[in-house]
């Protein structure tokens, strides 16, 4: 069998993200009136740039998933079950309250300041970074835990099916968690946008990939599919989402020269959240569903990581480009790469837990 490894993009996604921040940051002081431009061209308050960059993250993810496993999900319920539990009835709730202490308590003195969204609305920036975080809670991923899941040596097609049913899962419970922790954040609830941006975002990409698929493979043939087609893709979400970033802090560039400690008191929170799911559905769940090493790895992964393509386009629709919950889901990416890797060596080293 062919080894995977991970592409150049994906290995050093870290260093482009801190590339991008200082484009970003260098475009918002050079040429102010660019970012702004190309953001004011929009159609229902949907930046059209920002439409295609994102488009183009989701779609060359959901074009790799083959929807016709999910009917064997049903042979193992146990794991697929497990991060159900994990995504929608745990995580959106944690991340919600450890978000709050850190940033609503323990660091509320080091954020100040306030911010007008796309509304007209004016909130707290700690506000606004909570609902980054919660943005990024009720978002499990469903990309790159597949290169997590290889990495780890776990079980690849079930991997594949957790992501198909979770990608099903976000399209019911995406817009209603979402608008629910953000109420209980006090920020204002657009519900027309959360739906729309769920569709945009989601379901449009996953239609698109679907059907592309089928019409690909039956054209060309898996082998054609897998070998050429997917080879030629597998950058253009990173290159997509780069763009995105490169805009984002366009917009952020004078909050971050001004206040360069808040990337760190946002990756606080987010590290401990990371931790704490992954140890819970690693450590404890799966071994007390005695899953083997194999779906316990992927199991736990898919609840650690986050699906920050979907968070960065719903921060950006529903607060703006410049608010502060679109930096938090862009510090989640920040992060990410390097914690996830960290947890893949975890794995590794404690699969003699999971021995029978």
């Amino acid at each position: 069998m062919k080894k995977t490894k991970l592409s150049v993009f994906e290995k050093y996604l870290t260093l482009w993200v801190l590339l991008c921040i200082g484009a970003g940051i260098g475009l918002g002081k050079v040429m102010p009136g660019v970012a702004v431009k190309l953001n004011s061209l929009s159609v229902h308050q949907v930046s059209i740039p920002i439409a295609v960059c994102l488009f183009f993250m989701m779609y060359p993810i959901m074009v790799k998933i083959d929807f016709t496993r999910v009917l064997s999900a049903a042979k193992t319920p146990k794991p697929v079950l497990l991060t159900l539990i994990i995504n929608w009835t745990i995580k959106p709730f944690t991340m919600f309250l450890i978000a709050w202490f850190f940033l609503g308590y323990l660091f509320k003195d080091f954020l100040p300041g306030t911010e007008t969204l796309k509304n007209g609305q004016e909130v707290e920036l700690w506000r606004s970074y909570i609902s980054g975080a919660i943005l990024l809670g009720i978002a499990p991923c469903t990309a790159m835990v597949l290169m997590w899941s290889y990495l780890a040596k776990g079980n690849d097609g079930l991997t594949l099916v957790m992501v198909a049913i979770n990608s099903l899962t976000m399209l019911v419970l995406y817009a209603p968690l979402g608008g629910f922790l953000l109420g209980v954040n006090a920020m204002p609830i657009p519900w027309q946008t959360i739906l729309f941006s769920v569709a945009i975002y989601v379901a449009l990409p996953l239609i698109t990939g679907y059907l592309s698929r089928k019409w690909i493979i039956k054209s060309k043939g898996l082998e054609w599919f897998n070998e050429k087609f997917l080879h030629w893709l597998t950058p253009v979400s990173i290159v997509a989402l780069l763009a995105t970033l490169v805009l984002l802090f366009s917009f952020k560039g004078e909050i971050i020269m001004k206040n360069p400690l808040t990337i760190l008191w946002i990756s606080i929170p987010l590290f401990i959240q990371t931790i704490f799911i992954f140890s819970l559905g690693y450590f404890i769940l799966a071994r007390l569903l005695r899953l083997s090493y194999q779906d316990a790895a992927p199991s736990a992964m898919i609840g650690a990581s986050n699906h920050f393509e979907v968070a960065i386009a719903t921060a950006a629709m529903l607060f703006g480009l410049s608010s502060g919950a679109a930096l938090t889901t862009v510090v989640g990416v920040l992060i990410e790469v390097p914690l996830m890797l960290l947890l893949v060596s975890i794995c590794k080293k404690t699969c003699n837990l999971f021995n029978e």
